[in-house]
């Protein structure tokens, strides 16, 4: 018979380590390049951050052994101490980690720094499995299940935001994937769509005027007002009732426009939320008359939709801080502000414009080499490679990063049990909006905040947290022929 060691070998994924091997490894090379300057040391000086990556790497490997070897139900019996014992750490981080630039999300133990944060998201994703993985259990079974699923997602984000560490708490959101995969209502992703998009038009559009308001508040209530109508006639499939709350929000618009053009000044304001709510009259009635709760849900939703957008502003000026009021301004376009909040962005541009294809070959990048990005060996990791390796070198790290999330995804899949299942999801969705939002921050789409390149981005911290991620996965799909239903 042979040993335990001996089938974790074979029925390892292969193909997903030696992704992740390649990943590391070209993950140093670029940290060197970001890092380099016409004195540098060698790349394997421990004085440098590509030696001290080396290090982390070396680390990194060994815990990747080491959770090989542990036995796979480990992890799915011990998912809630691990859970609790992660949310404690959070809080004592809170109170104890000194403050760096404004955040206090960094726990300093002699000459290394560690970020709880990071660690909180294996552990939030093995919490979130053995949930999902409980006797009998529905999502959309009861609200106490919606509850302690959403419950366990936003605990860990709410003692990183008081940790003033914006960026690692919306990586918990990709989360909410994994709720959509297992049940919950598409209407939750489409109202985490609007509130971005009602949020983007209300700032945008902040100091033009529309039917005497302010532009983005007026746009974003006639979007709701035709957010109303599609649900209506698609998620309540009524189409005769959209048609008609169709007609009368047009001929309210189409009065307003009169009035404008005539010179008569008419408050937007309160038309267009005298408009909503007799829409959320007119499909109360309808409710009452043939008992749909799908009507009730469609009110709820255009309520909730116009006290999201009255707290926008708040949000905005109150809860942001202005280093991230700034950077959003900038991201939409609303200031240019080059040699301020938009400096980083503009010079990481002009790095990944001027390597061109083929790029301008290793260490010889002169944005890379002159500093002209702040952070390129972390955060901004990828315009050292657009601008050295060009648009082949940079398609190639976006292809790797494909293949390891479609692996990934494939790994969930076959999964035999639903805690593989759901924890692999959690994988991928990290992985997937990781590199998302750190690519959208380097070309501009997105504002900068702080969400580094996993594999690539110099960081201990890092790179440990998704080699956990990672390695645990493995060990449970090495493991996936002993549970009873495979086959």
């Amino acid at each position: 018979m042979e040993s335990r060691n001996t089938n974790i070998l074979r029925f390892l994924d292969w193909p997903t380590v030696i992704i992740y091997v390649i990943m590391v490894v070209a993950g140093v090379f670029s940290i060197y390049a970001a890092s380099y300057d016409f004195d540098q040391a060698s790349i394997l000086s421990f004085s440098e951050f590509s030696g001290k990556q080396i290090r982390w790497i070396g680390l990194a490997f060994a815990l990747a052994v080491m959770l090989l070897l542990f036995d796979a139900r480990i992890y799915e019996n011990y998912a809630v101490p691990i859970y609790i014992l992660i949310v404690i750490i959070l809080i004592v981080t809170i109170f104890v980690a000194p403050d760096i630039k404004g955040s206090r999300s960094w726990l300093v133990i002699g000459s290394m720094s560690i970020q709880p944060a990071e660690f909180g998201k294996f552990a939030t994703a093995l919490a979130l499995a053995k949930l999902f993985s409980s006797y009998n259990f529905k999502l959309n079974a009861s609200a106490k299940n919606y509850a302690e699923a959403i419950g366990i997602i936003l605990l860990p984000i709410a003692l990183i935001l008081a940790q003033r560490e914006t960026g690692s708490a919306l990586a918990y959101l990709s989360l909410f994937f994994v709720l959509y995969r297992e049940g919950m209502s598409g209407l939750v992703l489409l109202a985490a769509f609007c509130a971005v998009l009602f949020f983007v038009v209300t700032v945008k559009f902040t100091t033009a005027m529309f039917l005497g308001m302010a532009a983005g508040e007026a746009f974003v209530l006639i979007m709701i007002m035709f957010i109303m109508v599609s649900m209506v006639a698609v998620y309540c499939k009524r189409i005769v009732e959209a048609r008609n709350l169709l007609l009368a929000y047009v001929g309210v618009l189409l009065l307003l426009y009169i009035l404008q053009l005539s010179g008569i000044s008419v408050p937007g304001m309160p038309v267009l939320l005298t408009a909503i709510g007799g829409g959320c009259v007119y499909l109360l009635l309808l409710s009452l008359r043939t008992k749909a709760k799908k009507y009730l849900i469609t009110i709820g939703a255009a309520v909730l939709s116009v006290v999201f957008l009255f707290f926008v502003n708040f949000a905005f000026t109150k809860v942001l801080q202005p280093h991230q009021q700034q950077r959003i301004r900038v991201t939409l376009g609303i200031e240019d502000d080059l040699l301020g909040a938009g400096y980083n962005v503009n010079q990481s541009k002009i790095a990944i414009g001027s390597g061109g294809i083929t790029g301008k070959g290793f260490l010889n990048g002169t944005q890379s080499k002159l500093k002209y990005v702040p952070e390129q060996h972390t955060d901004f990791i990828y315009c050292t490679i657009g601008e050295e390796e060009g648009f082949i070198g940079s398609s190639l790290v976006l292809l790797l990063f494909l293949a390891l999330i479609l692996r990934v995804i494939h790994i969930a899949e076959r999964q035999p049990s639903v805690f593989g299942r759901v924890y692999g999801y959690c994988v991928a969705s990290y992985f997937i909006f990781h590199l998302a939002i750190n690519i959208g921050m380097v070309i501009g789409l997105c504002p900068v905040i702080g969400i580094p390149l996993p594999f690539f981005s110099y960081g201990g911290s890092s790179l440990w947290s998704f080699t956990i991620l990672l390695f645990i996965l493995l060990r449970i799909d090495a493991a996936r022929r002993d549970h009873p239903s495979y086959g």
